[in-house]
């Protein structure tokens, strides 16, 4: 499992969308709906997942900078992104979308988000979001962002934060042992300091608070069944090699955990909304 291969995200953008967590959505919604438009800085952006999922809460008129360390992620974003939309054309280096009602300009930028993340939160933008990003940050990188944000009274949402809860089915006793192995390989450095993984989201939702602004969090988990066969046998190959990583258990119990058949498995997810007060 490649959480930052092309092909790992358009395994799991399905999952993602039907996740979501709608009050959440709603509350994004709700906030943003009297404006005409909005100018949106999407983080750790990929392909492009998390505007093709969110346009449809935003104002009619939008303008999305879409920020990732991998220009070959970004390329397929633009790709993607045109066939997406009912209509596309180029301006420069923007793509120009309309998606429905929706007018869509997106920009594309390549950026160390580690080290560059607070410089890219300047006062245009009204809206900060990421999906799928938070667990691979550190206490401190959420900290530092929620002051930024919040300095600049920007809208914050954030979809699909990895919350450590997991079920398979048929159940093992091997699976506690995987997720644990599995949670201490999470919380290594993804290049932002020691990784919050399944504690990002009150971590996120602790700093905007801390900072004075309202925050709403609600459950997303990927509820997956046999037709999901193919992204519930990538995560069970990821598990095993994180496991294996860990050194913890020996090779034989993994081997032997991830040759089981699985017809579903629960992921538990965590979406975070937050607002001045």
């Amino acid at each position: 499992m490649n959480d930052f291969s092309a092909e790992w995200l358009d395994l799991r953008e399905a999952a993602d969308a039907r996740a979501r967590n709608s009050d959440v959505a709603s509350a994004l919604q709700a906030r943003l709906t009297l404006r005409d438009e909005v100018n949106v800085l999407d983080l750790g952006a990929g392909t492009g997942a998390n505007l093709r999922a969110t346009a449809q809460l935003l104002p009619t008129r939008q303008t999305w900078t879409l920020v990732d360390r991998d220009l070959t992620l970004l390329d397929v974003a633009r790709t993607k992104l045109a066939r997406w939309a009912d209509s596309s054309s180029v301006d420069g280096e923007a793509l120009e979308l309309r998606k429905g009602s929706r007018e869509i300009r997106v920009l594309f930028r390549s950026a160390d988000l580690a080290l560059e993340t607070n410089a890219l939160v300047d006062p245009g933008v009204q809206l900060v979001t990421a999906s799928a990003f938070f667990d691979l940050t550190s206490e401190s990188f959420i900290r530092e962002l929620a002051k930024t944000v919040v300095a600049t009274k920007a809208v914050f949402y954030a979809t699909l934060t990895y919350n450590g809860l997991q079920r398979w089915t048929p159940h093992r006793p091997a699976d506690n042992q995987i997720a644990a192995s599995f949670q201490r390989h999470q919380m290594r450095d993804k290049g932002f300091g020691p990784a919050a993984g399944p504690l990002a989201a009150s971590h996120l939702v602790d700093q905007f608070r801390i900072n004075g602004y309202v925050a709403l969090e609600g459950e997303s988990p990927w509820l997956l069944e046999r037709s999901d066969r193919m992204l519930i046998e990538e995560l069970l190959r990821g598990y095993a090699v994180a496991a294996t990583d860990e050194g913890r258990l020996d090779e034989k119990s993994i081997v032997t955990w991830v040759k089981v058949p699985r017809s579903a498995a629960f992921i538990g997810h965590i979406d975070v909304f937050a607002a001045p007060a």
